[in-house]
């Protein structure tokens, strides 16, 4: 994705996603289905590795939470538009040629890709919400001792973001009984920020954010699914800032909102809202119930075991 000042920019994406295609791709993944000789192919989004393994004649499932890609070209300009329609044949093409498709996420009604799932039996009959597919369960996390209560701050993947990271901050100066932990991505340096006060601590990145999420009470993030999955299979309530004008988050986001998960927030919130949507989770007990019910069931659904049942069942023998 490529985008400034937390918007999503879909003419830089394209064209980055265009320099990024191999020619020589399409061989090697050949060449490396004919090696492992695989019994399935579990793609995600890897649209070569797909229509490799059907070269191959090797039974493949996509796995996805983004099924309305054409949003993302909507009203964006001429050359957006033509490409939309492109895309959106061949998604569909995709989608229909599977063995399969296996949705990463709750089943409905508490999916949150559920504004961005807009596939129908029609196009493939073998669509199976498998639950939250993440590294750790809850119930096998260490976790952190912060002082409570602390939120979790993830902001920090894009340098663009960095405007939402200072309001945030700014945010926890408001009140020193609340703390904040912020894991900053590798293009944010926390020097940068003067006068840090006590009730917050810088981590950089971490390859395991489970332990933190295990110790923490709310969770503010950005829109994508992944780290929402991770915050709802942990329990935690969310504050989404979604990129302007990428679709897939913003409607996630809003989803959170209207399901009582969260709230979706806007790069313009200032740190004196962002505060009063802390507290207002913080005090509002229906929003803990919510999630907490949303981590039981990420338990009970168990999502990498229920993705290999599935795959097995299809192909014994």
């Amino acid at each position: 994705m490529a985008g400034e000042a937390g918007t999503f920019d879909i003419r830089k994406s394209i064209k980055e996603t265009l320099n990024n295609l191999s020619p020589s791709g399409f061989r090697k993944i050949l060449r490396l289905i004919e090696k492992l000789d695989p019994d399935v192919v579990l793609s995600d989004g890897y649209y070569t590795g797909i229509l490799a393994a059907q070269k191959r004649k090797v039974p493949v499932y996509f796995i996805g939470h983004q099924f309305n890609m054409e949003e993302f070209f909507w009203k964006k300009g001429l050359f957006a538009g033509i490409a939309g329609i492109f895309v959106k044949r061949f998604y569909n093409y995709v989608f229909s040629s599977v063995d399969g498709i296996i949705v990463p996420d709750y089943p409905l009604p508490y999916s949150v890709n559920r504004k961005n799932f807009t596939i129908s039996r029609a196009v493939n009959d073998n669509i199976f919400f498998s639950g939250p597919l993440i590294r750790c369960r809850y119930q096998e996390a260490g976790e952190k001792a912060f002082k409570r209560p602390n939120v979790l701050s993830t902001i920090g993947a894009f340098g663009y973001r960095a405007a939402v990271f200072r309001n945030v901050l700014e945010a926890a100066k408001l009140d020193p009984s609340i703390y904040y932990t912020f894991i900053s991505g590798p293009e944010i340096d926390p020097e940068q920020f003067s006068k840090v006060p006590e009730n917050v601590e810088f981590t950089g990145f971490t390859e395991n954010p489970f332990p933190y999420y295990k110790g923490s009470d709310l969770v503010i993030t950005a829109g994508g699914h992944g780290t929402i999955m991770e915050s709802l299979a942990f329990g935690l309530p969310i504050l989404s800032f979604p990129d302007e004008k990428h679709a897939e988050q913003e409607n996630n986001a809003s989803v959170l909102e209207e399901a009582g998960y969260g709230k979706r927030m806007s790069y313009l919130t200032p740190p004196e809202v962002i505060l009063a949507c802390i507290r207002e989770i913080f005090e509002d007990e229906n929003y803990s119930k919510k999630t907490r019910r949303l981590m039981e069931l990420a338990e009970v659904l168990d999502g990498p075991a229920a993705v290999r049942k599935f795959l097995e069942e299809k192909h014994r023998g």
